[in-house]
C-alpha cells in the first residue's frame, strides 16, 4: 500500500494542475447536478419488521384513509372566548371545507364532526382539526403542504390563533449558521498556531471544504432518487470537515518536517503521502467500515446517514491524498518552514538531542508514575460514564425548533389537552372472526381505557369491508417520556388475553409507536454493535502493529472513552446539567446516537492510535534491528514526541468543529455533536496521550509480543513505510546505472533450492542468453519477467527493482510461449497466434484496427523469416502452425509476444529450436525491434552469435551444492 500511495503522491505533485482541474470539474458536477436536480429532504423514520410498522403496512391496504401521514390544525381563542362561539366555529368549519379540496389530503376531521374524538379542550379555548394524507410523510409534496397552512388565514381572520404541527411538519431544512462556522475560524487558528504559517494553514482548510462540497453535492443528487433526512447532510458536513482538516494535517505536518530537514520537495510529498497517508486510509477505511456497519442494523432513515457519512469520509481521504499533494506540487518549497525560524527549530525539535519538546516532558512525566496515570485516567473516564447506566433512548417527539408554527402547535395542544394529544396511539384491531363489531370494539375500548397512564380512549371505527377497525388511546405523558413505552408495552401485554376472548387481534401503531420500537431495536442493537467495533478493532490493529497488546489496550481504551461521552451525554441532554447554558432542552437522547457515537469514534480513536503507537513501534524495531533487546521505555518517548504535536493539533480541531454545532445546531444534530466534541477529548486527551504511554511503558517488552503461529498468519500492511524505503533504495540504485536487466548477487528459486548467486548486466536491445537446467532457466526467466520473487540479492528489470516493482515489470515484459500449437483450445495458424497476443493488451481507445496489427506483424514475421538467398518465406496470415518447423514456430511465438508491444520479450528455446539457432537469431535480429530486449533461456553451446550487434550477455545457472545435499 505505500508504494502505491507513494506513486499517487508523486503523481499528484507532478501532475499538480491536471489534479486540481479534476476537483474542480467533479465538485463543480457534484453541486451543480445536485442543487439542479437534488430532491427535497424528508424525515422517514420506519423500521421493517416491527409490529408497529406492520400495523401501518396493513392500514395501508385495508384502511387508507387512515394509514396516511397526519397533521393537526390547532386553533386557539383569545383569552375569555370559546371555539364554540357561533363565529369561531363557522371558521374552523370553513377551514375543514378548505383543507378537504387540497390535493393529496385523503381525510379532514373537524372537532364539531359526528365522529370527532376529544378535540376541543375542556376549558373551550382550544381545539384542532386532524387531516390525514393519502401517502406516508415522504409522499406529501411542498405543495400540499403550503395549501394546507394558507387555510390558516380563515382562523386568523376570524382572531384564532392559528398552528399547524405533525410529522409532516418537521423541519427539514439545511443549513449552516454563523456558530459552526466558528468552528472553522477555531480549526484555522489551531492550523496557524501548529504551522506558523497562513499559507500551510489554508491548504487543510481547502481540501476539507472541497470535500464536504462534493460530499453535499452527492448527497443532494441521492435525494432526487431516495429518501435522505436533514440529519444525513448535516451529519456528513460536520464530519467530513472534522476528518478532512486532520487527515490533511498528518499529511502536510510530515512534509514540512521532512522539508525542514532539506529533503526535496517532490520526494517529501511522496514520503508523506506514503506513510502518514497510510495511516490516514487506515483510519479513513475504519470510520468507513463502522459508519456502513449501521446497515446490518436494519433501519433505513439510519442506513442512509451511515453511507452519507461514509461517503463524506471516502471524499475526505481522495482530497488527502490527491489533492493535497497538488497544492504542495503548486507551492513546492514555500511550504517549508523558515530556516532558523521558531517553526523550523521546532521540527526539528522531536530528533534525539534536541530541545525537549512538551510533548517529550508530558510523556517523561507519565511515565514516572505510569501506574498512578492509569487508575487516574480509568477512574475519571469511569466516573463519567455513571450516567449511562440511566441512558433513555428515543426519537424526536416532533414538537419542532423553537419560534417555528410546529412547535407553537405542539404547545397549544399540550396546554390545553395534555401532553400525551400530540403523540397518540392506533390499535388496529382484527375484525374478521366477530359477529359482535361494535360491542367487542366498545369490550376492548374498555380494558385499553383500564391501562394505567391512558388519558383517553376513542371510539372504535371499523372500515368500509368491516375486516379492521382502529381505536385510537391518548397517554397522560408526553410522546418521549418514558411513560409512554410503558403503555405501549401495557397495552400489547394485553394482546393474548383480547385475542382468547374476543378473537380479534390487536396491535399497537402510529408515529409514537414507531418512535418506540425504533429506539428499543437501537437499544437491543448497542451491544452487539459495540461488540463488533471492538472486534474489528482489535484484528485491525492486530494487523497494523503485529502485537496482542496494543489491539487489546486500544480497545478497551476505546469502550473507555466511547462510554465515558455517552454518560457525559445523558447527563447534559437528559439530565439537564448546563443545558441552559448550551442551549440545550432536556429529554431523553436521540436512539441512534450511541450507534452513530461509536461508529464514528471508533475510527478516530483508532486514527490516534496510528500516529502515536507505530512511532513507538518503528523505533523498538530499529532498535533491535541494530543488535541490541530493544528499549520499550524509550520507544515509547521517542514515538511520542514525534506525534504529540499533531495529535493535539488534529484532537482540537475535531473538538471545536464538532462542538460548534451545539450551541445553535438543529435539535437532532446537537447531541451527536456534542457526543462526539466530548468523545474526541476523552480519547485523544485522557486515553491515547495519557492511557496509552502508561500502558506501554508498563508492559515493556510484553507490548510487541505476538505467537509466532498468527505472526505467519497475519499481512504485513508496513503502514511505517519500512518496506517504501527498502523500495526506494532499491529504485535509487536501480536507476543508477540504467540497464535493461541488472543483477546483483541475485539468488533465483527458492529458500531450500537457490539458484545463483547470477550477475548479469544487460543494455537496453541486447540479449541476455541464460543457460542451464531447463527447470532452473525457466524459474530465472519467470523471476526477470516480475512472475517469481528473487530469493535475495539486488535485481533491477527495465530499470524498475523486483520484487517491489514487479506489477510494473510484468506490465513491459513479454512471455514468448512456444508450444502454442500444441493445446487444442490454442490458436491454430499464424494470424489467429498474433492475433490473441495482440488483443490481450490493445487498449480500447487505440484507434489502429485489429486486422491491420495482425498483418503488419505477420508481414514484419515474412520478411524476418525469408532465406538469406531471398527465397519466399514459408510464413503467412492463414498457415497452420502445425506445419512450420521448429525455428518457425519459436518465430511466431516471439512476433506474438511482441504484438504486444513490450520492452522486453522472454523466451525458453527447447532443443530443436536450439539445434538450428543461428538461423532463429538472424530472423530474430530482422523481427525485433531495436529497443527491445530478448531474455532467452537456452541450452549450452547455443548459437546466437547472429544477433552479435545487439549485445549478447550469457550467465548459466547453477544450484548451490551446500544448499541441496
Amino acid at each position: 500500500m505505500a508504494l502505491l500511495l507513494h506513486r499517487i503522491g508523486r503523481f499528484a505533485y507532478r501532475r499538480a494542475w491536471v489534479v486540481i482541474a479534476a476537483w474542480v470539474l467533479a465538485l463543480g458536477a457534484l453541486l451543480g447536478l445536485g442543487l439542479g436536480v437534488g430532491g427535497q429532504l424528508q424525515e422517514s423514520y420506519s423500521i421493517p419488521g416491527t409490529e408497529s410498522q406492520e400495523a401501518i403496512d396493513q392500514l395501508a391496504a385495508v384502511f387508507p384513509q387512515t394509514a396516511g401521514a397526519s397533521a393537526k390544525a390547532v386553533l386557539e381563542a383569545p383569552e375569555g372566548d370559546s371555539v364554540e362561539d357561533a363565529s369561531n366555529r363557522a371558521a374552523i368549519e370553513a377551514m375543514e371545507a378548505d383543507l378537504e379540496q387540497v390535493d393529496g389530503v385523503a381525510s379532514v376531521l373537524g372537532p364539531f364532526d359526528e365522529y370527532a374524538g376529544d378535540q376541543v379542550s375542556d376549558d373551550e379555548r382550544t381545539a384542532y382539526i386532524q387531516v390525514t394524507f393519502e401517502g406516508q410523510s415522504t409522499d406529501v409534496t411542498p405543495a400540499s403542504l403550503d395549501a394546507v397552512t394558507d387555510t390558516g388565514a380563515i382562523g386568523e381572520d376570524a382572531g384564532l390563533s392559528v398552528a399547524f404541527g405533525g410529522e409532516v411538519f418537521q423541519e427539514t431544512t439545511f443549513g449552516l449558521t454563523v456558530t459552526e462556522l466558528l468552528g472553522v475560524a477555531f480549526a484555522g487558528v489551531v492550523l496557524v498556531i501548529t504551522f506558523g504559517s497562513l499559507l500551510s494553514a489554508g491548504m487543510p482548510l481547502v481540501t476539507a471544504l472541497v470535500g464536504v462540497g462534493a460530499a453535499f453535492g452527492g448527497i443532494s443528487l441521492v435525494a432526487a432518487f431516495a429518501t435522505v433526512s436533514s440529519t444525513a447532510p448535516m451529519l456528513a458536513v460536520m464530519i467530513g470537515l472534522a476528518v478532512g482538516i486532520d487527515y490533511a494535517l498528518f499529511i502536510l505536518s510530515r512534509h514540512r518536517t521532512q522539508l525542514a530537514r532539506g529533503q526535496d520537495p517532490e520526494e517529501s510529498a511522496a514520503e508523506a503521502v506514503a506513510t502518514a497517508g497510510g495511516a490516514v486510509v487506515f483510519a479513513g477505511l475504519t470510520v468507513i467500515i463502522a459508519l456502513l456497519g449501521l446497515l446490518v442494523v436494519g433501519i433505513p432513515f439510519l442506513s442512509v446517514m451511515g453511507v452519507a457519512a461514509a461517503f463524506a469520509v471516502f471524499i475526505a481521504v481522495a482530497g488527502a491524498l490527491t489533492l493535497l499533494p497538488a497544492l504542495m506540487g503548486l507551492l513546492g518549497r514555500r511550504l517549508a518552514p523558515k530556516a532558523g525560524g521558531r517553526t523550523a527549530r521546532r521540527a526539528l525539535a522531536a530528533d534525539d538531542g534536541g530541545k525537549p519538546t512538551m510533548g517529550r516532558r508530558w510523556v517523561q512525566t507519565v511515565l514516572k508514575a505510569p501506574v498512578v496515570f492509569v487508575v487516574l485516567v480509568v477512574g475519571l473516564l469511569g466516573t463519567a460514564a455513571i450516567p449511562a447506566a440511566s441512558l433513555d433512548l428515543n426519537l424526536p417527539a416532533g414538537s419542532g425548533e423553537a419560534g417555528s408554527s410546529q412547535r407553537e402547535a405542539y404547545e397549544m395542544i399540550e396546554a390545553g389537552f395534555g401532553p400525551g394529544y400530540n403523540g397518540p396511539l392506533i390499535v388496529t384491531v382484527d375484525i374478521t372472526q366477530t359477529t359482535d363489531i361494535f360491542g367487542d370494539l366498545d369490550a376492548i375500548a374498555d380494558r385499553l381505557d383500564e391501562v394505567d397512564g391512558v388519558a383517553y380512549v376513542g371510539q372504535g371505527l371499523p372500515n368500509e369491508t368491516a375486516d379492521t377497525a382502529i381505536i385510537q388511546v391518548v397517554p397522560d405523558s408526553a410522546p418521549d417520556d418514558p411513560a409512554t413505552k410503558q403503555v405501549v408495552q401495557d397495552i400489547r401485554d394485553l394482546e393474548p388475553s383480547i385475542r382468547a376472548d374476543l378473537g380479534t387481534p390487536i396491535a399497537v401503531t402510529g408515529y409514537t409507536a414507531v418512535a418506540i420500537d425504533i429506539s428499543q431495536r437501537l437499544d437491543d442493537a448497542l451491544l452487539p454493535f459495540a461488540l463488533i467495533v471492538v472486534g474489528l478493532s482489535i484484528v485491525l490493529l492486530l494487523i497494523v502493529f503485529r502485537s496482542v497488546f496494543v489491539p487489546v489496550k486500544a480497545a478497551l481504551g476505546f469502550l473507555l472513552s466511547a462510554f465515558g461521552a455517552i454518560g457525559a451525554t445523558v447527563a447534559v441532554f437528559q439530565w439537564g446539567w448546563g443545558a441552559e447554558l448550551l442551549h440545550i432542552e432536556p429529554g431523553p437522547i436521540l436512539s441512534f446516537l450511541p450507534i452513530l457515537l461509536m461508529a464514528v469514534l471508533f475510527g478516530l480513536a483508532m486514527d490516534y492510535e496510528v500516529f502515536l503507537v507505530s512511532g513507538m513501534r518503528e523505533e523498538y524495531v530499529r532498535s533491535r534491528q541494530h543488535g541490541g533487546e530493544g528499549r520499550p521505555r524509550e520507544a515509547v518517548v521517542h514515538g511520542f514526541q514525534h506525534a504529540a504535536r499533531v495529535v493535539t493539533a488534529a484532537a482540537l480541531i475535531m473538538f471545536f468543529v464538532f462542538f460548534a454545532f451545539v450551541p445553535e445546531g438543529s435539535g437532532v444534530i446537537k447531541g451527536i455533536a456534542f457526543a462526539l466534541a466530548i468523545g474526541v477529548a476523552f480519547d485523544a486527551f485522557l486515553v491515547r496521550m495519557t492511557l496509552v504511554p502508561a500502558a506501554m511503558a508498563l508492559a515493556g517488552h510484553g507490548a510487541w509480543w505476538l505467537p509466532r503461529w498468527l505472526a505467519r498468519v497475519l499481512p504485513d500492511v508496513d503502514i511505517e513505510g519500512v518496506g517504501l524505503r527498502a523500495h526506494l533504495d532499491q529504485a535509487e540504485w536501480a536507476r543508477s546505472q540504467p540497464a535493461a536487466v541488472r543483477a546483483d548477487g541475485v539468488v533465483f528459486g527458492l529458500p531450500d533450492r537457490p539458484i545463483g548467486p547470477l550477475d548479469a548486466e544487460v543494455p537496453a536491445g541486447g540479449l541476455l542468453l541464460v543457460e542451464g537446467d531447463p527447470v532452473d532457466r525457466r524459474v530465472v526467466l519467470a523471476t526477470l519477467a516480475g512472475r517469481l520473487d528473487p530469493v535475495s540479492g539486488r535485481l533491477a528489470v527495465l530499470d524498475e527493482p523486483l520484487p517491489t516493482a514487479a506489477g510494473s515489470v510484468r506490465r513491459s515484459v513479454a512471455i514468448a510461449e512456444l508450444d502454442a500449437g500444441s493445446d487444442a483450445a490454442a490458436p491454430r495458424t499464424v494470424g489467429e497466434a498474433i492475433a490473441s497476443r495482440a488483443d490481450a493488451t490493445r487498449p480500447w481507445y487505440r484507434l489502429t484496427p485489429r486486422r491491420s496489427v495482425v498483418d503488419d506483424w505477420t508481414d514484419r514475421l515474412a520478411a524476418a523469416s525469408a532465406g538469406a538467398a531471398g527465397e519466399a518465406s514459408a510464413i503467412e496470415r492463414d498457415t497452420p502452425i502445425a506445419a512450420l518447423g521448429a525455428v518457425d514456430r519459436a518465430l511466431v511465438a516471439l512476433a506474438g509476444a511482441l504484438a504486444e508491444r513490450p520492452a522486453a520479450v522472454v523466451i525458453d528455446l527447447d532443443d530443436e529450436t536450439g539445434a538450428e539457432s543461428a538461423g532463429f537469431w538472424r530472423s530474430a535480429a530482422r523481427l525485433v525491434p531495436a529497443t527491445t530486449t530478448v531474455v532467452a533461456g537456452v541450452a549450452a553451446g547455443h548459437d546466437a552469435s547472429p544477433y552479435a550487434g545487439r549485445g549478447i550477455r550469457t550467465i548459466q545457472t547453477r544450484v548451490l551444492e551446500e544448499a541441496t545435499r
